[in-house]
C-alpha cells in the first residue's frame, strides 16, 4: 500500500514524467504499479459514489455499492484498452517519439492523474450523499466531478505531448536571423532552436474527442452507477438512448 501511495505521489509532481525523459522518449514508469494505483483510486471513488445506494430512503441496494466499486475503475480502464489504438497510430503518424510501450505509459499515467483527483473529490460526493437525497443532483454532480477530474487530467496530457514534441536544444528547426544580421548572429540564430508544437496539438485535439466519446459512451453502457431509487437493482441496463440525452434529461429534472 506504502509503494501504491509513493507512486501516486510521484506521478502527481511529475517525478515520473520529467520533461527531458518525455523529449527523449523516454517514460519509466512502474506499469503494474501505475494500473495497481489507479484501480485504488477508482475503488475509494466508486465506494464513495455507490455510497448513495445505501443511504437513499426506500429501496437502499448494497449490492449497487458493490457493483458501483467495480465499475468505476472499470470505466477508465475499458476506455482506455479501447482508445489506445488509435491514440498510438494517430501519435505514430506524427512521428512520435514514443514508441508502443511508452504512449499507453503516458496514457495509463494520464488517467491515474485523472483518478487521483476524482478520489480527493470522494469526500464532497459523501458529504452531499449525507445531506440529499435528490437523484437528479447526485447524477448531476458526479458528472461534474468526473468532468473536473478529467480536464486535470487531459491539462497533463497536453504538457506531456508538448515535451514529446517539442525539439531539444540539441536539433530542431531553427530560427531565421533578422535581416542586416552579421555572420556571427546569422550563426547564433541558426542554432537556437524553438519547440513545435503543431503537432502536439493536433494529437491532443484528436484524443480528447476519441477519449471523451468513448468514455462518456462507455459510461452510459455501464450504467447503473448510482441506480434509481425507483428501479430494483440491475448490474447492467438495457441499452437505450445515449449519455449526453441522460444528461439532459436529469438536468431539466433537477431544475423542474
Amino acid at each position: 500500500m506504502r509503494e501504491l501511495v509513493l507512486t501516486i505521489d510521484s506521478v502527481l509532481r511529475g517525478k515520473l514524467t520529467r520533461k527531458e525523459d518525455l523529449a527523449a522518449g523516454r517514460i519509466d514508469v512502474p506499469v503494474l504499479r501505475l494500473v495497481a494505483a489507479g484501480v485504488l483510486l477508482g475503488v475509494v471513488y466508486g465506494l464513495c459514489m455507490g455510497l448513495f445506494a445505501v443511504m437513499r430512503e426506500g429501496n437502499p441496494s448494497t449490492a449497487q455499492l458493490l457493483a458501483t466499486t467495480v465499475k468505476v475503475p472499470l470505466l477508465f480502464l475499458l476506455t482506455l484498452i479501447v482508445t489506445y489504438p488509435s491514440l498510438y497510430v494517430v501519435s505514430a503518424l506524427f512521428d512520435s517519439r514514443l514508441r508502443s510501450a511508452q504512449t499507453m505509459r503516458l496514457l495509463l499515467t494520464a488517467v491515474c492523474v485523472n483518478l487521483a483527483l476524482l478520489a480527493s473529490l470522494g469526500p464532497v460526493t459523501v458529504f452531499f450523499t449525507l445531506s440529499t437525497d435528490s437523484y437528479p443532483f447526485m447524477v448531476l454532480l458526479n458528472v461534474l466531478f468526473m468532468g473536473i477530474s478529467g480536464l486535470a487530467g487531459l491539462a497533463f496530457l497536453r504538457r506531456a505531448l508538448d515535451a514529446v514534441f517539442s525539439i531539444p536544444v540539441s536539433g530542431g528547426v531553427p530560427r531565421p536571423a533578422p535581416p542586416g544580421a552579421e555572420t556571427g548572429q546569422k550563426s547564433a540564430a541558426v542554432a537556437a532552436w524553438r519547440p513545435v508544437t503543431p503537432p502536439s496539438r493536433r494529437i491532443f485535439t484528436f484524443w480528447i474527442l476519441i477519449y471523451g466519446v468513448v468514455g462518456a459512451q462507455m459510461g452510459w453502457i455501464l450504467r447503473p452507477f448510482i441506480g434509481s431509487p425507483g428501479l430494483e437493482f440491475q448490474f447492467f441496463r438495457e441499452r437505450g438512448s445515449n449519455f449526453f440525452a441522460a444528461v439532459i434529461e436529469a438536468l431539466q429534472k433537477l431544475l423542474s
